[in-house]
């Protein structure tokens, strides 16, 4: 009977913790998406004002789009990259952060890392 209750104790400990390190690593990778997809559209809203005044084109300024999602990123304490692409009509946005595991680091595995991606296009028209 000590051998069953010892073994099914042992099960019951594996099953908590998948779910709370799960469920950590879930929210965290929800967060970092969030934050991703918020950098984003604070990157994507600096436009290249000469062009855009100018007329020929609205583009994404390269340098104040990618200080305006590093200072998002930087002020909610994770790490990133952005990227612009599509000829300055894209900017790309990737978060990395971790979750400190609870159950996990008691087999040698004290943090998780996630990643966390969002886009922002520009439109240039109504509807487009």
């Amino acid at each position: 009977m000590s051998t069953f209750f010892a073994l099914s104790s042992v099960a019951i400990l594996m099953v908590m913790g998948l779910l709370v390190d799960g469920g950590g690593t879930l929210n965290t990778a929800n967060r970092a998406t969030s934050l991703a997809q918020e950098a984003a559209r604070t990157a994507g809203q600096q436009i290249d004002p000469g062009q855009a005044v100018e007329g020929t084109a609205i583009t994404i300024d390269p340098d104040a789009a990618v200080g305006a999602a590093q200072d998002y990123l930087a002020n909610a304490g994770v790490q990133g990259d952005a990227e612009i692409t599509d000829g300055g009509q894209s900017l790309t946005v990737t978060v990395t952060d971790t979750y400190d595991t609870s159950f996990a680091q008691f087999v040698g595995k004290a943090t998780i890392t996630v990643t966390g991606t969002a886009t922002a296009t520009l439109q240039t028209e109504a509807g487009g």
